[in-house]
């Protein structure tokens, strides 16, 4: 049987066309601390923490780059489809890319069966698994296998997975080495097409991430034959098309590569021009993606094909795994919850940060039930052009919120939004990063409001204007003050209701980093040097200060805000900071016991001076209060207003009336 991604004929079956579901593949040489996302060599122990040895370096697996691999070597990896497993040695295919998820299959899907289709070279057996949502697994088939190539085929029903569940096989080789030459999970075909799908790509002066995905991409591109065209949104001024290299991957995507400039109108504005040219280009898909992401091309493959067999359109997206550490699973699924207005992780027991290098997936019971998302980020999600002709293209909010509001919008809408394993990206992850005390404050704020404007069910917002209040009054405890004026910019601009949203899109970013300007604690500087020396006026006591718990909450906080807005700063906090903090120990009861302090960026690049100044708190709590209680009062008038004009600012004129005035050129 002959490895493709195209309509094939399964063995001894007639009138039946199978397509390729999903392709079992292997980490490429520069990727091989990958490995465990996988393959696992640990499945004849059942162990779930593998040898510190392992940990150091996953030092069983070797690419075959020397002549003859050592004698301990448990297997070597032959190419992106192929390996081969030393004699009476073990490999386990129970891992995120290559296990297949029955239950997303069974539950979004028709299909009813699917057909493992396994080519070796060599004596050994293949042993096919299956597992519950309990993450019980149990053994379905054993094959005996031998010779120059055979294929082993196994039908394998779907109808046991309503709740959860995988499949997958392991490989175990005789007294011989056993050769794994591909491996396929095929379903039938008949009823569906292959359809056509625009990748997108929005950045922002990250050329080289851009051109690494283009060269990836441009590299299988015998294997994405449903990947009509990739458009990369520039709209940064350090431009792709500059980036050496570049030429030469267009030349070889044969026309199918296009960049279109255009002035900086944030993530949402880049996803609605990626949004727009599917529309445009009668594609049945567009695929949207972050720049700073490093994709598995068989993600993208496998993302489409999905999207082709659901009983209805539907929005599927990836994961996210750390790029930092690369066998780290970040973000598993978000839902909403609809009384707070606050997106958390969605499903019971799901871990965020789960390590395939410390448990694999036979040893973690809850990635076996199936979880259910209310959206998908955009750093990887389809999008059917179907859905977008409905409901219309992204929010233009710049930043923040859009993919949620788009996914909570599709779901009113009657579309599903599936998070889907083995489809996902390696991103940055933001475990290293306080985006709600950076520029990004204003977008946070106005872009919940604006959402739950939209669609929230509970009268005046249930939860979201509260804890938005308590959400201000930590900020000004902390002498946040730049983020607090900017959370105040995001309710005035709420209140002025939905008509300017597109005219703000390249100004508010102006507006917000200016600013950052006015505000101490918004300036960040690289070198400790370039602040004066802490100068405590008295010594600290060393008890560390904990967080307050329960009726200390509200004690702590008034007393907090009686000192913050009525006793002045001493003089020498003005000049030297008081204290220099960690970020992690940067919080409100803890800062409160300061007139100034020097902080450490939650990224550890840099450190910010926070200086208390009563005036500056007064001012920006009355107006924080004042903004709530307006907005309170008018929520029933605005969320009329916000929900009638959506139509209008979501549709593809007013995006093309956008794209017109900040466009450049394209290549």
């Amino acid at each position: 049987m002959t490895a493709t991604t195209q309509d094939i004929n399964r063995t001894g079956t007639e009138d039946v066309s199978y397509r390729v579901l999903q392709e079992l593949v292997f980490p490429a040489k520069d990727r091989l601390p990958t490995q465990p996302l996988y393959m696992d060599t640990r499945s004849d122990t059942g162990t779930a923490v593998p040898s510190e040895d392992a940990l150091q370096g996953d030092r069983q697996i070797v690419v075959n780059v020397a002549s003859q691999p050592a004698a301990t070597d448990s297997l070597t990896i032959l190419g992106r489809r192929s390996l081969r497993v030393h004699a009476r040695n073990t490999v386990s295919f129970a891992t995120y890319f290559n296990a297949f998820p029955a239950s997303y299959w069974r539950h979004n899907t028709h299909l009813r069966e699917v057909v493992l289709s396994v080519r070796t070279s060599g004596r050994g057996s293949v042993t096919v698994y299956s597992s519950n949502a309990r993450g019980e697994s149990v053994p379905v088939s054993v094959h005996e296998v031998s010779g120059d190539e055979q294929v082993t085929e196994a039908a394998l029903p779907l109808k046991a997975f309503a709740d959860g569940g995988w499949y997958w096989f392991d490989l175990a080789a005789a007294d011989e080495s056993l050769t794994l030459l591909g491996a396929q999970w095929l379903g039938d075909g008949a009823g569906t097409t292959e359809g056509s799908v625009t990748l997108q790509i929005t950045t922002m002066n990250k050329p080289s991430y851009c051109l690494t995905n283009a060269r990836l991409l441009v590299e299988q591109q015998e294997n994405l034959p449903q990947v009509s065209e990739v458009v990369i949104v520039d709209q940064g001024n350090q431009k792709v098309v500059e980036e050496p290299g570049f030429r030469e991957v267009q030349d070889r995507f044969d026309g199918r590569l296009r960049v279109i400039d255009q002035a900086n109108l944030g993530g949402a504005g880049g996803f609605a021009r990626g949004m727009y040219e599917a529309v445009k280009a009668e594609s049945t898909y567009v695929l949207l993606m972050d720049d700073d992401v490093e994709i598995e091309p068989e993600a993208v493959r496998r993302v489409s094909v999905f999207a082709d067999y659901c009983k209805r359109p539907t929005l599927v997206g990836g994961h996210m795994i750390d790029l930092l550490n690369p066998t780290k699973i970040h973000n598993f699924g978000e839902a909403m919850d609809p009384y707070s207005f606050q997106y958390a992780p969605a499903g019971d027991g799901v871990e965020t940060g789960h390590d395939f290098r410390r448990n694999n997936l036979r040893a973690t019971p809850w990635m076996h039930r199936r979880v259910e998302v209310d959206y998908n980020a955009w750093w990887m999600c389809l999008i059917p052009t179907q859905v977008i002709r409905e409901i219309g293209l992204a929010l233009p909010v710049f930043i923040k919120w859009d993919d949620v509001e788009y996914g909570i919008r599709a779901k009113a809408a009657g579309y599903r939004t599936v998070s889907l394993p083995g489809v996902a990206v390696w991103h940055l992850a933001w475990a290293d990063k306080d985006d709600t005390i950076s520029w990004q404050a204003y977008f946070h704020k106005r872009n919940q409001l604006v959402a739950a404007l939209l669609h929230s069910p509970f009268d005046r917002g249930g939860e979201v204007l509260a804890r938005n209040g308590v959400k201000d009054l930590r900020h000004v405890l902390s002498m946040q003050y730049f983020a607090e004026e900017a959370r105040v910019l995001a309710l005035r601009d709420v209140l002025a209701g939905p008509e300017a949203l597109h005219e703000l899109l390249p100004q508010r970013i102006r507006d917000v980093r200016k600013l950052m300007t006015q505000h101490s604690d918004a300036v960040y500087e690289q070198d400790l040097d370039a602040y004066p020396q802490v100068a405590a006026p008295k010594p600290v006591r060393a008890k560390r200060v904990s967080a307050p718990h329960g009726l200390k909450v509200l004690t702590s906080a008034a007393t907090a805000v009686a000192r913050h807005l009525a006793v002045a700063p001493k003089q020498q906090a003005e000049e030297h900071p008081q204290v220099h903090l960690p970020y992690q120990d940067a919080r409100w009861w803890r800062l409160t016991r300061y007139d100034s302090a020097l902080v450490t960026a939650s990224d550890g690049t840099g450190y910010t001076w926070y200086k208390r100044s009563p005036k500056d708190a007064r001012a920006l709590l009355a107006e924080s209060v004042r903004l709530h209680a307006q907005l309170a009062l008018r929520w029933p008038e605005l969320s009329r207003r916000y929900r009638a004009a959506m139509p209008d600012i979501t549709s593809m004129a007013a995006w093309e009336a956008t794209f017109r005035e900040h466009s450049e050129t394209e290549a």
